[in-house]
């Protein structure tokens, strides 16, 4: 039996910033909330950064709002913490607006296991360190999930950790440090300890994308209204996956996207080193004539 998940990602309601139209979020919360019963889904997946920031007082107002938006979708929801939600708000204070635990849990479901990996989403701004910490304790839980997983997984968060390009992405490109966590690498491996298939699915860098690394497909979802894949015009991006033997993703809206992926237990070959540094390759290497 297949699963189907709807799925709704980076809202940044409150003022427009640069490309983010968070003047529009309110709007098209109405529209997914008809989208969602329209769409025959088991349950809906917020992949965070609810609202854009601005301090304490109208975070608290703003993710508030975006939790009564929330009211109108008719089906359950599991939550995950951007890091907009998290410059001002504690975890606790997110918990406490939106009614639910925001610990990592895992939810089987229609055949497969869904880990909602909520991994600290909270970017530092200190002279030692600019950007995101992945945690030991996170990545410790990713680990030991991954390697008891039974069936299929659905690894879910709001930073993918793909690693793949951002050439083109109008935040990303030139600040690929913030696109990903410090030790992404680290959390590649612990999917690749999965004796299951496994695929990623995340949002934060506004964009659709699907990057394959180690057999394993990572996915990434549009903003609701980011615009600048839409020259201006919020994205209203809306998505459906759907899980069974294939998945099938399937995203609405302004920015429109569509794949189909069949995940697979396969891992691939281990990668080459530089082939300054390997013995073998340097015997190849022509002598420099003197």
């Amino acid at each position: 039996m297949s699963v189907r998940l709807a799925i709704v990602s980076d809202i940044h309601h409150g003022t427009p910033s640069a490309t983010k139209r968070g003047d529009t979020a309110m709007g098209l919360m109405d529209e997914f909330s008809h989208y969602v019963r329209d769409a025959n889904v088991d349950q809906v997946l917020d992949l965070g950064d609810r609202i854009s920031d601005v301090d304490h007082d109208t975070d608290l107002r703003l993710e508030a709002e975006v939790a009564e938006a929330f009211r109108a979708v008719e089906k359950p929801i599991w939550h995950l913490n951007g890091n907009h939600d998290r410059d001002h708000l504690s975890v606790a204070e997110n918990e406490q607006i939106l009614g639910q635990s925001l610990g990592h849990e895992t939810q089987d479901i229609g055949g497969w296991r869904i880990a909602l990996w909520r991994a600290d989403t909270r970017i530092l701004r200190t002279p030692e360190h600019s950007g995101f910490v992945l945690r030991e304790a996170d990545l410790l839980w990713l680990s030991r999930t991954v390697q008891a997983a039974d069936r299929p997984l659905l690894v879910v968060s709001h930073v993918p950790v793909s690693g793949h390009s951002q050439i083109g992405n109008y935040y990303f490109q030139n600040n690929p440090g913030y696109s990903t966590y410090p030790m992404a690498d680290r959390a590649r491996a612990a999917l690749a300890q999965a004796r299951v298939p496994v695929v990623c699915l995340s949002g934060h860098v506004h964009w659709n994308t699907v990057t394959t690394v180690d057999g394993i497909p990572h996915l990434t979802q549009q903003s609701l209204t980011e615009s600048f894949t839409t020259q201006g015009s919020p994205a209203g991006a809306m998505g459906v996956i759907e899980l069974g033997e294939t998945v099938r993703w399937d995203v609405v809206g302004e920015d429109p996207y569509r794949a189909e992926i069949t995940p697979s237990v396969r891992r691939w070959t281990p990668v080459m080193p530089d082939f300054r540094d390997h013995p073998e390759q340097r015997t190849h290497t022509p002598k420099t004539e003197s």
